[in-house]
């Protein structure tokens, strides 16, 4: 049949994998580096994936192509949440889930202190780029040392949020790739960064705010600074 389909020019794409990730059905996949639509059958032919593309390497044609299956999408991303429910390795610490919590009160009772995480894994090297609690979620992007240093950690910084620990002086790479690609497939309506004074906590900030920026979204971002006594020194 002949229907509306996007288009790649693999000349103008320059890899970022942006347009992967707004695809919902998963019609793309990198493939050497590149966009390429690997199952016409998934593209709805909307173009969720074109706003996202910063170098306007993906247009619509119309063509013969296959009818887009809606079942064999569900049954796909039925499929991939399943498999990323843990990692490859097994580990029963991976598994992927949101941490069901009623409206705790703000001044917990004396002698408790109820833990506000919403979800699991924190670590930003463990967690999905997908997930239901993505949705709609304000994300706490923090360096690990923060909860430590800050003793109200969970009140005032965790609490309503969706959130992803790192340290990016021991952590391997850079987050860059994986926040925006969080970013870039969910809708998160805020990013709070909180880090610490010294200088190799920069790492975490700046990544974040490169996927700020390279999700093509407009999404508020706010900094905490923490000093090791515990001080915050810039405000979220």
């Amino acid at each position: 049949m002949k229907r509306r389909i996007i288009h790649i020019d693999a000349d103008k794409c320059n890899g970022c994998g942006l347009c992967a990730a707004a695809c919902h059905e998963g019609a793309i996949e990198m493939v050497d580096g590149k966009a390429v639509l690997t199952r016409e059958d998934y593209c709805d032919g909307l173009g969720d994936c074109l706003p996202a593309c910063p170098t306007g390497a993906i247009t619509f044609e119309e063509r013969e192509a296959p009818a887009y299956d809606h079942a064999a999408v569900l049954a796909a991303k039925a499929a991939k949440a399943a498999q990323s429910a843990t990692l490859p390795c097994g580990c029963p610490g991976s598994q992927s889930r949101a941490i069901r919590r009623g409206e705790a009160p703000a001044v917990p009772a004396a002698g408790t202190c109820p833990s506000q995480l919403r979800q699991w894994p924190v670590q930003i090297k463990l967690a999905p780029v997908n997930a239901p609690y993505f949705d709609g979620c304000h994300l706490l992007i923090a360096a690990d040392c923060t909860a430590y240093a800050y003793g109200n950690f969970h009140r005032d910084f965790i609490r309503g949020k969706v959130t992803l620990i790192g340290c990016p002086k021991l952590d391997e790479g850079d987050y860059t790739e994986k926040l925006t690609a969080i970013l870039a497939g969910n809708d998160v309506k805020s990013v709070t960064v909180a880090r610490m004074t010294v200088p190799c906590c920069g790492g975490i900030q700046r990544a974040a705010q490169a996927a700020v920026a390279a999700s093509g979204k407009d999404i508020p971002l706010h900094v905490a600074v923490i000093s090791p006594d515990g001080a915050v020194v810039t405000g979220a």
